[in-house]
């Protein structure tokens, strides 16, 4: 499994190759919704997004399509598109669901791969680590997806998988920036390398345990600190 680092963002945004235009399109203004660079509540303009994302409107008007069908944003006719408000009740709800599903999973994980190495889950972790020492908040946030995502695909359950990947759509990262200019962020990418050495142990306890861990210092990145109960 190869994890190429995608390329960091410039200063007005991320800059679109010719290929698949619509997944692309869609997956930047994806990483702009979770990190919160697209207010909340207030109606954004296509063309302007589009714009910086230095596509034509076309792609554009598609992926705000599907973000839409995924419940990300709200289309608003003939002006463009909304990303609903979600209050900190919205966002404790998201933990708390994605920690009944991700902590107790990686206990299964161990028993499914019952020893076998994984030195993909690790090259993604300590590219993570490397994103979040160097602040770049694309990669950290495409890495973490798909570290978390890959580590329930293998346990074969599309819809476990599914419903984490639309909970993790819905959260927001606004804090992701401050603790990342603070230095901050480094501790979250180090997590991951944790729970891939208990998941390497073979300790099933451990790596549910350290997951819960993780899931709740993810919330305390949501709101910008650093912890969120432990």
């Amino acid at each position: 499994m190869t994890t190429p680092r995608p390329a960091a963002a410039s200063a007005g945004g991320p800059q679109l190759k010719s290929v698949s235009l619509r997944e692309q399109a869609r997956e930047a203004v994806r990483t702009r919704i979770v990190l919160g660079q697209i207010e909340p509540g207030q109606v954004e303009s296509v063309i302007n997004v589009a714009a910086t994302l230095g596509v034509s409107v076309t792609p554009v008007r598609e992926a705000i399509m599907d973000l839409a069908n995924l419940g990300m944003v709200e289309i608003i006719r003939n002006r463009g598109f909304r990303v609903p408000v979600l209050t900190d009740h919205d966002l404790d709800e998201i933990f708390r669901i994605r920690t009944m599903l991700e902590a107790p999973a990686m206990a299964d994980v161990v028993q499914a791969l019952n020893g076998a190495p994984v030195p993909q889950f690790r090259q993604l972790a300590e590219q993570i680590t490397d994103a979040a020492r160097e602040g770049d908040l694309v990669s950290f946030l495409d890495l973490d997806r798909q570290f978390h995502l890959g580590l329930l695909e293998v346990l074969g359950n599309r819809r476990l998988v599914g419903m984490v990947s639309q909970l993790r759509d819905q959260a927001r990262m606004q804090g992701l920036q401050k603790l990342a200019d603070q230095g901050e962020l480094t501790q979250s990418g180090e997590e991951h390398i944790a729970i891939v050495d208990a998941i390497d142990a073979g300790d099933g306890e451990l790596a549910a345990e350290l997951m819960r861990k993780h899931l709740a210092h993810s919330r305390g990145i949501w709101a910008g600190r650093q912890e969120a109960g432990g």
